[in-house]
């Protein structure tokens, strides 16, 4: 009786680690992993995908409190990995002779390297890049940088996110660099509390801080917004609509950022994850990932398979490539905190 008990939990357990080879539950952003594509994947390898949408904040909450599991493969921005890594150990690291890293853009990948390296283990790899700028209806007004968004002749017609990236946006407006101060807990309190005060003092002008962009897409199209601060995507897909609406690369520079690939701390399914991510690499199926999403992807040529109306637009707004583009580096512990408390005081300001 023992022996056929022990000999079914056996069996059991069996059982269980096939069928969690056969799924991979990924933790990523909205439009990431197109249902095509998973069909696909599906048909090629016999793995099914189990997606959670999620954001920055909340992936490093939900592996935070798991110590990195239930999920096998996360998508944090690349700047929010080391931090991330060290405070709470919620990812591992790569076993980079599994993964075909011929088929990923050496410049990103490079840009990874640079900030998801700890201890010489690398933590993320590249997959989705965008920027952030400006939008403006030319017909209502005319704008070249972050500070205009204040401009007396605008008040109530513009909106931002009451998110980290405005404060580097103006920051940078300021003709400081935030990130250079990443290391001086001191000076870059300092400079947040400036933008702090610019952006309190510009709250007139916002008629609202939008927190996704459906809803600031919805304000440019009914006329409500004349400007504002905008991913790319979204600039040039109200630009294709009404030429009257321009996407640009403000003075500053445009901001930019780039979404991951990352092994969970405690995935049960590595072989399924290294399985996805050399899939979504090849061009043919990165590009439509890019078309589900609006953005580039990492995959080393997958830009000539994509709409060349949005080749147009990027070649557009970027004359001079990548030139006047600022990439986040990895955020230190600490500095999330920093930031929170000006955003609190902003929105609390009359």
């Amino acid at each position: 009786m023992v022996s056929a008990a022990l000999l079914l939990a056996l069996l059991a357990g069996v059982q269980a680690r096939a069928d969690n080879a056969q799924v991979l539950k990924i933790i990523t952003w909205a439009d990431y992993v197109p249902a095509e594509v998973i069909a696909q994947f599906g048909k090629e390898t016999g793995i099914q995908v189990q997606v959670t949408l999620s954001n920055n904040e909340e992936m490093i909450s939900k592996l935070r409190a798991t110590g990195g599991a239930g999920f096998d493969l996360a998508q944090p921005s690349q700047d929010r990995i080391l931090g991330a890594q060290q405070e709470f150990r919620i990812y591992k690291p790569f076993d980079t002779g599994k993964v075909r890293l011929d088929e990923f853009v050496p410049e990103l990948l490079d840009i990874i390297r640079k900030n998801a390296t700890i201890d010489g283990k690398l933590y993320g790899l590249p997959y989705i890049w965008g920027t952030e700028g400006l939008i403006y209806n030319s017909k209502r007004t005319r704008i070249s940088d972050y500070p205009d968004l204040c401009k007396p002749e605008l008040r109530g017609r513009t909106a931002v996110r009451l998110k980290r990236p405005t404060l580097m946006a103006f920051a940078l407006a300021s003709g400081r660099n935030p990130f250079a101060l990443y290391d001086n807990t001191k000076a870059y309190t300092a400079l947040m509390e400036q933008v702090g005060k610019t952006l309190a003092a510009c709250k007139v002008n916002f008629r609202f801080f939008y927190d996704n962009k459906d809803q600031l897409l919805n304000g440019v199209r009914s006329g409500e917004i004349d400007a504002a601060m905008m991913w790319d995507s979204g600039g040039w897909a109200l630009n294709r609509a009404n030429p009257d609406i321009k996407f640009i690369n403000p003075r500053s520079g445009a901001i930019a950022w780039m979404d991951t690939f990352a092994l969970t701390a405690r995935g049960r399914n590595d072989a399924a994850a290294y399985a996805w991510i050399n899939f979504v690499m090849r061009p043919e199926i990165a590009a439509k990932v890019a078309r589900s999403v609006g953005n580039f992807t990492a995959a080393r040529g997958a830009e000539a398979l994509m709409d060349p109306r949005i080749r147009a637009q990027f070649a557009e707004t970027f004359p001079d490539g990548l030139k006047n583009i600022k990439w986040y580096p990895a955020i230190p512990p600490g500095l999330e905190a920093i930031e929170g408390a000006i955003l609190d005081r902003v929105k609390a300001a009359d």
